[in-house]
């Protein structure tokens, strides 16, 4: 397997990850709040990256030159986990996923636009574009899921969305100054455990701690989908723009839809359907694109 299919596959394997979440979360016992869920999972799978990679974690940390980008990054992680939880409980779930997933890609793009000053690829653009009109789709046909609160839901998705460009971002500018993807990520998300898990025991958590199903969700949250998802997320980084590897990571509402479809017996409209389909078709470009861009050099050394 090519370096840049491996970094792909990573990524796609986070995503399906990812996807399983929300199937999961449902099976928490009745009158948890998701915000909750989402705050231990991030805190305590922060946690549990750390003590799967300590000595990796500790040597980014103690990198003076590291803090800013750490930092930023944590600030990240802190906005994702509390904004997503907090959007979907006012406009949906799936509003709320798909504008949060759907956003990160144009903010990543848009951090790379600025900071490093790195110009908008072809493939990149097509491949979130297409992605990003399924994403609408997806949303619109969920609307009467729409809360009371929509226009808070709706900034609050946003900036869930700029929060995950933000720690993808930061992430994979660590990344490629030399440091270890796995003392990245535990790195990042150690420090947003040191708001997260405080935030969530202060927050008297109640059923989600009191029963044993509720423990057993925040179990798999915390160690598959956060702490083992975001290993193989900083292994994507290594080899991927964190543009392209949050367009692939779109795959994450793809997955979702589906399981739910299958397993909590959703019905989607002819709408959402084309538009799970739009985000299959953008990220197949995005896997193209980078195989392609794989190949180029290659090919000029043998010319």
């Amino acid at each position: 397997m090519q370096p840049a299919t491996r970094h792909i596959a990573a990524v796609l394997a986070a995503s399906v990850l990812w996807g399983t979440t929300g199937v999961v979360a449902q099976q928490a016992p009745a009158g948890s709040d998701q915000m909750l869920v989402g705050l231990s999972t991030f805190g305590f799978g922060g946690l549990l990256l750390f003590a799967l990679g300590p000595r990796a974690a500790s040597g980014v940390l103690r990198a003076r030159r590291s803090w800013l980008l750490l930092g930023m990054g944590a600030l990240g992680v802190i906005a994702y986990a509390s904004m997503y939880y907090w959007s979907m409980s006012l406009i949906g779930v799936a509003i709320g996923n798909v504008l949060a997933l759907g956003s990160g890609p144009v903010f990543a793009g848009l951090l790379e636009l600025i900071v490093e000053r790195r110009p908008v690829r072809g493939g990149w653009a097509a491949a979130t574009a297409t992605a990003v009109v399924g994403i609408a789709l997806l949303a619109s046909s969920a609307m009467q899921e729409t809360g009371s609160h929509p226009i808070l839901g709706v900034v609050l998705g946003l900036g869930a969305g700029l929060g995950y460009a933000l720690y993808s971002w930061c992430g994979a500018r660590l990344i490629a100054h030399g440091d270890p993807s796995r003392g990245v990520m535990a790195g990042i998300f150690t420090l947003a455990s040191l708001v997260l898990v405080p935030w969530f025991l202060l927050a008297t958590p109640g059923p989600l701690v009191r029963h044993p199903s509720g423990l057993i969700v925040l179990a798999y949250l915390a160690l598959l989908p956060m702490a083992i998802a975001y290993l193989l997320f900083g292994y994507g980084l290594q080899g991927l723009a964190a543009s392209t590897a949050t367009t692939l990571a779109l795959a994450e509402p793809f997955v979702a839809t589906t399981l739910a479809t299958i397993l909590l017996d959703e019905q989607l409209s002819r709408d959402a359907w084309i538009g799970l389909a739009l985000i299959l078709i953008g990220i197949v470009i995005i896997v193209v694109t980078e195989r392609r861009q794989e190949h180029r050099p290659q090919s000029a050394l043998q010319a």
